[in-house]
């Protein structure tokens, strides 16, 4: 079969100017925000071998792995559909020894076997921070600031943070509203989907009160208070209210505490991102586990942002200043321009076009004058 030339495999893409320039600036501008809370960057490979890194994923399933035979091993490699798990990985083996709480930071990226409708491409970045050794209200309180951090790093505004309980039916369950054990997978789905009429048909009414617990975060939170009188949940209320403190100004907070979809690795604590003008979610995070060779599992708190749909915010908001440099230009004075921050485009002829180079500025009389 003749393939077209520049054809591409279907949800793969190249990136030009200036979309790449935007997608490199928002992966360096996310991780310095991130390093600057002491997070310190990890890199690892774009494939593993298929059974380790199956034995990680929590967040992607073993069939959306897009796999090739490496033909060094003759093994099966599977390409990274999620770092998170290659993070956790060398949290326990490599830096398995280093102290804790440990603290990293991420960026690359990831490649899914098959697309969705809200996001077509296979090839999607993550950024993010991980920290394993505590998944208690400290860290998550710290975790999803760093996130609005990175956020913020890049210009983002209008930033809104939805809180979630993932274990919420399983703590209630064992408590003030009792479920038989194959009761409860049907509950949280039905939870999640804010389905009343099948929860009042199965019998679990006692939930009905949960699906109205979601909203802005303060009338939420009382709400979900007020449902609460055995006090199961005061451990998780007072944590909830600890991590949205610090956060007033920066985001506004929201609760929804039967959200289940996504949630399904983490332990007590969730939260999604997203962000004036972007439809959907722009990264999400939580507390879960680590798992170790020996069996033990670590607690841990992180959060992953899929940033791509901000390139074409970040490129809108202008490329660098494009200095034409005119032939004979004193390379000394072309080097203090590039100093100060201009970026040179420098001539090659007498019939070079600035603007066709996508110059904003040319050097004229020895000064910088605008097109």
């Amino acid at each position: 079969m003749t393939i077209t030339p520049g054809l591409l495999p279907e949800g793969l893409r190249d990136r030009l100017p200036p979309d790449a320039d935007a997608a490199a600036s928002i992966m360096r501008h996310t991780i310095d925000a991130i390093a600057l809370w002491g997070y310190q960057r990890v890199a690892p490979p774009l494939a593993e071998f298929e059974e380790a890194l199956i034995s990680r994923l929590k967040s992607a399933r073993p069939q959306d792995l897009l796999r090739v035979v490496d033909p060094v091993s003759q093994r099966s490699l599977a390409l990274r559909p999620d770092i998170t798990a290659q993070v956790g990985r060398i949290a326990a083996t490599r830096l398995a020894a280093s102290a804790r709480p440990l603290r990293l930071s991420y960026g690359g990226p990831v490649v899914k076997l098959r697309a969705t409708q809200l996001r077509p491409e296979r090839e999607m970045t993550q950024v993010g921070a991980e920290l394993i050794g505590s998944d208690g209200v400290a860290a998550a309180a710290e975790i999803v600031q760093v996130a609005i951090a990175a956020l913020e790093a890049v210009g983002v505004t209008g930033i809104t943070v939805d809180l979630t309980l993932p274990d919420l039916v399983d703590t209630l369950a064992g408590g003030p509203f009792p479920l038989a054990a194959e009761a409860i997978p049907t509950v949280r789905q039905l939870l999640d989907a804010k389905d009343a009429a099948c929860l009042a048909a199965m019998g679990a009414a006692a939930y009905l009160p949960l699906i109205e617990a979601a909203g802005p975060f303060d009338a939420a939170v009382e709400t979900l208070r007020a449902i609460d009188a055995g006090g199961a949940l005061a451990s998780r209320i007072a944590g909830l209210r600890a991590i949205a403190g610090p956060l007033a100004g920066h985001a506004t907070v929201t609760l929804d505490p039967t959200e289940r979809h996504g949630f399904e690795y983490q332990s007590w604590f969730g939260f999604s991102l997203f962000a004036e003008g972007l439809n959907g979610e722009i990264g999400r995070g939580g507390s879960y586990t680590v798992l170790h060779d020996s069996g033990v599992e670590e607690p841990a708190v992180g959060f992953s942002i899929y940033p791509d749909p901000l390139i074409d915010f970040v490129a809108s908001q202008g490329s660098a200043r494009r200095l034409f440099l005119p032939p004979g230009t004193d390379p000394a004075q072309a080097a203090a321009l590039r100093a100060e921050g201009w970026v040179s485009v420098a001539a090659l002829g007498d019939a070079c076009d600035p603007k066709a180079l996508g110059c904003t500025h040319a050097l004229r009389d020895g000064r910088p004058t605008a097109l």
